[in-house]
């Protein structure tokens, strides 16, 4: 990008420099060699610089602070981002193989990794890496790490129903009470965790009959994306709503506490509707750039990246390295999710064919 010059521009710029004695204009082509040559070893000149490519199923406003912070304290790695749904990701992934451009699949749930974990087309996540998050929260086979969570909750408008209405079990959703009262979201990637959660303890037939249920008290109200849920419900346009809580803590610090009309509730402690879900990063077994690739994925889940993510607007729960949310939520250990492990969890599949054959996808 060329400097900004005053009146006359670049071409008088180039005259004016034209003008001077020979000694002098070689003073000044010297003097910006020099401070070329500074730029490139303070930056790592371009054939030392490594660009890796991330693809990220996860908010955009998580990344970037994240991506932001990586490459400033690894100047000689670049990383370009592309953003997308996971599912979109999770089938590009398998139909590029072996000629995926992605080195790193950054994602909102485990799901989308198990999936791609199954199919063999990630690689090993450094030990020490795997080391900084708990156990129970990464790929069992070690080819993907947790990096953050979330949980489920219902977001609701008091104006419209009152606490002591709400449900407290999952399968109260189904209830004809809340016809025309309930939304969901039934694309969502967020919504089939909590559908495996349900299918785990209740077996197909109820499973299926609930989303049918819930299917007919949200009639127009099922949305494309939690965000669309939980705007309406604030703005209320529709009683309450499920949700992942940090969609209602993003919408406050995006319109300011004094427009919050709404408010969250937990479902009973344990109940399937319940549900931890896990944000998580793995590497493509098809990348060329796997030692650079590790370095980021070590950083996210490192101290510092964990950091970023606890003081961030993103809301989600820091699992790695010790770090702790400075956000004013529910603490991370107090919360009482259903007991469903990521191997539970799998790749969602089950979870997507009952919401096929209930006609929600």
């Amino acid at each position: 990008m060329l400097a900004q010059f005053p009146a006359g521009g670049v071409q008088s710029e180039r005259i004016q420099l034209k003008r001077l004695a020979p000694l002098q204009r070689l003073g000044i082509v010297l003097t910006s060699a020099a401070l070329a040559s500074l730029a490139l070893t303070a930056c790592g000149s371009a054939s030392n610089v490594t660009t890796i490519t991330l693809y990220n199923g996860q908010h955009i406003q998580t990344t970037d602070s994240l991506v932001a912070a990586f490459e400033r304290a690894n100047p000689t790695i670049k990383v370009s981002v592309r953003s997308d749904d996971e599912d979109t990701f999770d089938a590009q992934i398998v139909q590029e193989g072996s000629r995926s451009p992605a080195d790193v699949f950054y994602t909102e749930n485990s799901p989308a990794l198990e999936y791609l974990q199954r199919r063999g087309l990630l690689a090993p996540v450094n030990p020490a890496t795997l080391a900084k998050t708990p156990s129970k929260y990464n790929s069992p086979q070690g080819d993907w790490v947790g990096v953050s969570a979330r949980v489920s909750v219902l977001i609701y408008n008091p104006s419209l129903i009152k606490e002591s209405q709400l449900p407290t079990h999952v399968l109260q959703l189904a209830n004809p009470r809340y016809k025309g009262k309930l939304a969901f979201a039934a694309g969502e990637t967020d919504f089939q965790p909590i559908v495996t959660s349900v299918l785990k303890a209740y077996g197909k037939s109820r499973t299926l009959a609930w989303l049918n249920g819930i299917k007919a008290n949200a009639g127009s109200h099922i949305y494309p994306d939690n965000e669309t849920i939980t705007n309406d419900v604030n703005r209320g346009l529709v009683a309450f709503g499920l949700i992942n809580q940090y969609y209602w803590y993003r919408l406050g610090a995006d319109i300011g506490k004094s427009n919050i009309h709404s408010k969250i509730a937990y479902l009973a402690p344990r109940d399937p509707g319940y549900v931890l879900d896990v944000s998580g990063a793995g590497i493509l077994k098809s990348s060329t750039h796997k030692a650079a690739a590790q370095k980021f994925v070590a950083f996210i889940v490192s101290a510092k990246g964990q950091e970023i993510i606890a003081h961030s607007i993103s809301f989600e729960y820091p699992i790695a390295s010790g770090v702790t949310t400075a956000q004013p939520e529910t603490p991370f250990q107090d919360l009482k999710p259903y007991p469903i492990n990521i191997a539970q969890l799998g790749t969602g599949a089950r979870a997507i064919a009952l919401l096929r054959e209930a006609q929600l996808l």
